[in-house]
């Protein structure tokens, strides 16, 4: 009945069975607990009329062309530049931490300083981790590194992974960039937008194919069921491709024990005022339970008489309670994934694609990439 079965309707699996029914007229199963597409990207109109992020902000950035003219198959594009502020010491400043943010927070004088240091060690319009600049022995440069990582890191990632950041992997830290330049923009890559009708759009387009059939609001194991090196679809031994994007501890029944993830409580509220911030996010690392507050109509510039926001209270992943939303970057976790992904190997049909299934951190344009280097790597090498 079919040759694939996919586990997942977010970006991975609704890439590979895009490309695997348009391309190669394979017949493909997806298989989704939800009631919608689009995994965390589904978007939808809110009863005030405005499009908001139901997982949070999602916002689409690359400069990986390749990316964008195969999503541009499926949308055309809102030009948006992200702007984030972080509520730091009283003000509101913008973030990631750039040129602009040291004379706010600083006496120009001393700001000078380092802005002069800074261009000089890397170099004007560059970034440079948080990591790096913590190993600089100039007292100036140091200062700003430490400050940078307790004020704006270190209390935000203690809320976001319930975790001290000894404990976390380095590449979590790794992730926070100093910009040196005066661009305010969150983000620096050469294509930057919104999908113009939103995510939930260009997953209903990609899986329009008549060889790709959804079910949605349905529970993978009541499906697909694993033997000893094979996999059963409604009963009967199944040796097509098995695509999974799901948490990979659930699929083998915690054999290994449970992988832990992040999961985040969205508290959306709507507000009778023409803004609400400056910003489109605004972090708030050092006060309140919330790690950031969102507003959605800034995305679009819509012209609505309110406007919806959205609080992120990090909590811990509960099975069947909420929804996973990251993987939890520890030593100890890393080693337990690389016990279920050396177990999967049993499995010669079976891929593992997705932050849940291979226990990795993807930004959106990286699973693009990711799903169609799978499918080009691995279903269309010959």
């Amino acid at each position: 009945m079919y040759d694939v079965v996919i586990v997942g309707a977010g970006f991975a699996g609704s890439i590979l069975a895009e490309r695997l029914a348009s391309q190669q007229n394979k017949k493909v199963l997806i298989i989704d607990k939800r009631f919608h597409i689009g995994g965390n990207c589904f978007d939808s109109f809110d009863e005030h009329g405005i499009l908001i992020h139901n997982y949070g902000p999602h916002l689409f950035h690359t400069s990986n062309k390749q990316i964008w003219d195969y999503l541009s198959k499926f949308t055309t594009w809102y030009n948006y530049h992200h702007k984030v502020e972080g509520f730091i010491d009283g003000q509101y400043v913008p973030i990631p931490f750039n040129l602009n943010t040291l004379y706010k927070l600083f006496p120009d004088k001393m700001a000078s300083s380092i802005e002069n240091k800074l261009i000089e060690k890397y170099g004007f319009g560059n970034r440079v981790t948080i990591l790096d600049l913590q190993k600089e022995d100039d007292k100036e440069l140091k200062f700003i590194a430490n400050f940078i990582y307790e004020k704006i890191f270190l209390n935000y990632s203690a809320k976001q992974w319930n975790k001290k950041v000894e404990e976390l992997d380095s590449a979590v830290s790794a992730r926070v960039p100093i910009v040196i330049s005066k661009d305010d923009r969150y983000f620096n890559d050469n294509y930057q937008a919104l999908p113009e009708q939103g995510y939930t759009k260009i997953f209903e387009k990609m899986l329009t194919d008549k060889n790709i059939h959804v079910m949605l609001n349905s529970n993978f194991k009541d499906i697909l069921t694993l033997e000893e090196k094979t996999f059963s679809l409604f009963g009967s031994e199944f040796n097509g491709e098995v695509i999974f994007t799901g948490m990979v501890d659930e699929l083998f029944d915690y054999k290994f024990g449970e992988l832990p993830y992040r999961s985040i409580d969205l508290k959306f509220e709507n507000k009778k005022l023409e803004s609400y911030q400056n910003a489109t996010t605004t972090n708030y690392p050092n006060d309140y339970d919330y790690t950031r507050i969102t507003e959605f109509k800034k995305m679009y510039n819509s012209k609505n008489d309110s406007t919806t926001i959205a609080k992120e209270y990090p909590q811990e992943f509960i099975n069947g309670v909420n929804t996973p939303y990251y993987p939890l970057f520890t030593d100890e976790n890393n080693t337990k994934y690389k016990q279920y992904e050396e177990y999967s190997k049993k499995f010669k049909n079976l891929t593992l694609i997705g932050r849940l299934a291979e226990y990795k951190y993807y930004d959106m344009d990286d699973i693009v990439a990711r799903a169609l280097e799978v499918y080009e790597d691995k279903f269309n090498a010959n």
